[in-house]
């Protein structure tokens, strides 16, 4: 039974107060009334303590007072419907519709909060998702069912490289699997979401794809919120409709500042930088929502995409995002500013699970190979880069001058390739080769000898 109260306590930046609660539990969605009717808001209870009740309300408390506000409890979590209509569809950050077409007519509702995931139910991810960027494909390869964060600065071009995965993702060219995208937008500006909607639908994938999209301009609180809408979303389109979903997240760091900012509000004792102490667990029921689940056809895996303040690797949200992931992409500022597109570094960029969705059967058999021996010369070329620094490249050896020469290559033919250019695996492996052979072959240490002589020759500069 509805329960309806009258008055306020308390109103605190985005929370409100409500006192002499009865019944009552947590993530409980609550209904509230302004003056008789005229505005109404939900939010949901974050804490509870003798009889009180904290409540986030999710579009902000202006125009709410102490007097004109009667308050309804629902006695459900926050819940969305759902069906396979909601791709095609634009959203706002609760996952009410804003594309005009009206509301998701469905008797499936699901809460946002998820269920926890019995690990025992959890299958191993295998199979690629293939991006036609050559460095994700190549040497950071994404598996289906994996988290794989993109670590970006303010400026850099995450948002064009988001853009770019979602018009090329696919499962490859030899499948009729059902692929699909969630797209979960965090306090972007208007002319970013407008980017995106534009994009998408100029290059005919919007059919595919949810947007979730929480404005810059959007109450802070309902940030908090649009990931797990995104991923309730997902969840049941990979689950229950057998779909493989890809779920791109930007930018986790509003994600991690509206939570800090409400931290701030309840009074709760500050951790590293200001961050509330359960951050790490926070951002962990988000990025564990990603996976493959026991008699399932369908996967959910995950790209979110976070800026660094201040370029700082070591700051909590990419320190703690790295814990709970399975590697990351780091985009590079330096190379940025090279007019190198995408400005991924390789270098600190790695898949942990990418040995387990590549070579025979999935990609090509030399793929590991490959990618091992690129990134162990690029490592190499940094040695020479140094070296050239303080001697001149006049008086290199000739095999350090060879190394200056493929890494030059490597960054602009491999790294680097249009924001419209997408690459099939056999495309990018087989450029690898050919900028391998820029190097003298006793040179190619990380290359079981049987795939060398089988691709050596097979590959050359003037394929």
């Amino acid at each position: 039974m509805a329960i309806e109260y009258l008055g306020l306590s308390k109103i605190n930046g985005p929370l409100i107060v409500l006192e002499g609660i009865q019944d009552a539990f947590y993530d409980e969605i609550a209904e509230l009334s302004i003056e008789g009717g005229k505005e109404k808001k939900i939010g949901r209870i974050i804490e509870m303590y003798e009889g009180r009740a904290v409540i986030q309300v999710f579009e902000g408390t202006e125009n709410m007072s102490l007097s004109n506000t009667h308050t309804k409890l629902t006695g459900r979590p926050m819940e969305i419907p759902l069906s396979e209509e909601i791709l095609g569809r634009t959203f706002n950050g609760i996952g009410q519709p804003i594309d005009g077409l009206g509301p998701i007519v469905s008797d499936i509702r699901r809460d946002v909060n998820g269920k926890p995931l019995n690990p025992v139910e959890r299958e191993y991810p295998r199979n690629y998702i293939r991006t036609g960027i050559s460095a994700i494909d190549g040497l950071t390869t994404l598996i289906r069912g994996q988290k794989l964060p993109i670590f970006s600065g303010n400026g850099l071009p995450h948002d064009t490289l988001a853009a770019q995965i979602v018009k090329q993702a696919s499962l490859g060219d030899d499948t009729d699997e059902k692929f699909a995208i969630v797209f979960g937008a965090m306090g972007v500006k208007y002319d970013v979401a407008e980017y995106f909607r534009k994009t998408f639908e100029e290059s005919g994938v919007s059919d595919h794809v949810a947007m979730f999209l929480n404005l810059a301009n959007d109450p802070v609180v309902e940030r908090l919120i649009t990931p797990k809408v995104a991923l309730t979303a997902a969840e049941y389109l990979a689950f229950e409709c057998g779909m493989h979903i890809l779920v791109i997240l930007t930018d986790m760091t509003s994600f991690a500042e509206a939570m800090r900012e409400v931290s701030s509000s309840k009074g709760e004792i500050p951790s590293r930088k200001g961050f509330p102490g359960y951050l790490y667990s926070e951002l962990a029921t988000i990025y564990e929502r990603a996976g493959i689940v026991k008699g399932s056809s369908g996967s959910v895996t995950q790209i979110p995409i976070l800026t660094m303040p201040n370029d700082d690797i070591t700051h909590p949200i990419p320190d703690l995002t790295g814990y709970i992931t399975e590697g990351q992409i780091v985009l590079d500022r330096e190379m940025h500013g090279q007019s190198l597109y995408p400005p991924i570094n390789v270098l600190p960029s790695l898949s942990r699970l990418m040995k387990d969705g590549i070579g025979a059967g999935f990609t090509r058999e030399d793929h590991q190979d490959v990618a091992n021996q690129l990134f162990s010369s690029y490592a190499k070329v940094g040695d020479a880069r140094a070296l050239a620094s303080v001697i001149g490249e006049d008086e290199l050896s000739p095999t350090d001058k060879k190394y200056l020469a493929f890494g030059k290559a490597f960054e602009e033919q491999f790294v680097g390739q249009g924001p419209f250019e997408n690459r099939d695996i056999i495309t990018t492996l087989d450029l690898g080769w050919k900028l391998l052979h820029m190097l003298p072959k006793e040179e190619l240490d990380r290359i079981d000898t049987r795939i060398l002589e089988k691709y050596y020759d097979s590959v050359t500069l003037d394929d």
